[in-house]
């Protein structure tokens, strides 16, 4: 037994000095949350009526021997009730009152921004609830989407355990916003963004060029594999290797390029990497 419910059944023979009961109260053993429903009792004549749930308590006159109203509003909160009838005595029952059906979710998507093409990059998580804020225990089927900004949207479904669904999800191949959704039943759909960004570079090529006698080296466009533009600021090293040994200077990329000018005096060989991606070798020799 809870500590909650013995709480509540300790304060009720305190205020109320039940011995013996001499009536009856029937309840139903389990009712749904919102819905009106009877109890029925046993005796005659007038008395006092009490439910006590686990958010409210209710108290209202009575006749004894009656059918006693329970109101759609007085039973909202899923839990453990105990309904009470004094006259001469008193007597008690309990009853429990279950979730509703789903009407919305708690969803959750981490992380907000992920590279593409990178499977199981993302946790999607659903809490199911009924219209009243309780959590449904009993397992629901929970739909998640994918939905791209063009293309076909992409579903899994799951059965939630206790209230709760799960799913790990992979992004996909184009950069940009990307919905991830979740809905229960023929409810309205739960939509979180997030933000699909270019993965590594891939194919990294750089080019030389001589401008009024300076040397610089500059990369082709910045791409991962799938195409996307590798964002500007991602850093692009250029290392130089000559008589004088190895310099190496990094570079962010600026409009989707990176570019350097380069002292050369004699032969040199030039490599370019990004992260641990790296490029085409350059053989150069100074003017």
């Amino acid at each position: 037994m809870r500590i909650r419910d013995w709480t509540v059944q300790f304060s009720v023979l305190l205020l109320f000095g039940i011995g013996a009961y001499a009536a009856e109260l029937r309840a139903p053993d389990h009712v749904k949350a919102g819905t009106t429903f009877t109890i029925t009792s046993s005796g005659s004549g007038g008395g006092t009526f009490y439910l006590f749930g686990p958010a409210s308590a209710v108290k209202r006159k009575v006749d004894s021997g009656s059918e006693i109203a329970v109101q759609s509003e007085e039973v909202e909160h899923a839990g453990r009730y105990t309904a009470v009838l004094c006259g001469s005595e008193c007597t008690a029952t309990h009853f429990y009152v279950q979730a509703a059906d789903p009407e919305r979710l708690s969803f959750l998507v981490h992380p907000s921004r992920v590279p593409v093409d990178d499977p199981n990059a993302m946790s999607a998580v659903a809490l199911v609830f009924d219209q009243f804020h309780n959590l449904i225990q009993q397992p629901q089927s929970v739909t998640f989407s994918i939905i791209p900004k063009s293309g076909s949207a992409v579903t899994e479904e799951r059965r939630s355990d206790q209230g709760i669904a799960w799913v790990r999800l992979s992004s996909g191949r184009r950069e940009g916003p990307t919905k991830i959704a979740a809905s229960v039943g023929k409810n309205d759909e739960e939509i979180r963004i997030v933000q699909q960004i270019a993965s590594d570079a891939c194919n990294l090529r750089m080019r030389p060029e001589w401008v009024s006698n300076k040397f610089f080296v500059e990369t082709d466009p910045v791409r991962d594999c799938s195409g996307n533009n590798v964002p500007d600021g991602t850093v692009v090293s250029f290392t130089m290797t000559d008589s004088n040994g190895k310099t190496t200077v990094d570079v962010p990329i600026k409009k989707g390029i990176a570019k350097v000018e380069m002292p050369i005096s004699g032969s040199a060989r030039i490599t370019v990497a990004s992260g641990v991606v790296t490029g085409n070798e350059l053989n150069v020799a100074g003017r």
